[in-house]
């Protein structure tokens, strides 16, 4: 999958920033961010990313799930979700979005290009 177009769905700026750059090193192309559930959508619309990595905690209305489950009903994009809560409710409010993995921060390289292929 290496030189697919990612959406990367994350509310820090630093951490957009990192994720970004590490999919670039990787050989993926940063499609567009977003830093709530809204903005990936309208992203989404804009930019036909082939995946999205979405982090379950967002700023503003709707979290990455509602995003992750909007942007696979209306779209078809998959969904890795990255994210630094691991409880079994989070987890299992997740599993209901259809995503095709989990990343828990904080992740390796090695990680996310084995998650994302």
């Amino acid at each position: 999958m290496t030189g697919e177009r990612i959406l990367v769905v994350e509310d820090e700026y630093v951490v957009t920033q990192d994720h970004g750059d590490r999919l670039k090193e990787l050989g993926y192309r940063v499609a567009g961010t977003a830093a709530s559930a809204e903005e990936a959508i309208s992203k989404a619309a804009e930019c036909g990313p082939d995946l999205a990595l979405v982090d379950i905690r967002l700023q503003g209305n709707g979290d990455g799930v509602t995003a992750a489950s909007e942007l696979r009903k209306r779209f078809g994009i998959p969904t890795i979700f990255l994210t630094a809560y691991a409880d079994d409710e989070t987890l299992e409010r997740a599993r209901q979005a259809g995503p095709l993995g989990y990343l828990i921060k904080p992740f390796q390289d090695r990680e996310l290009r084995a998650t994302i292929e």
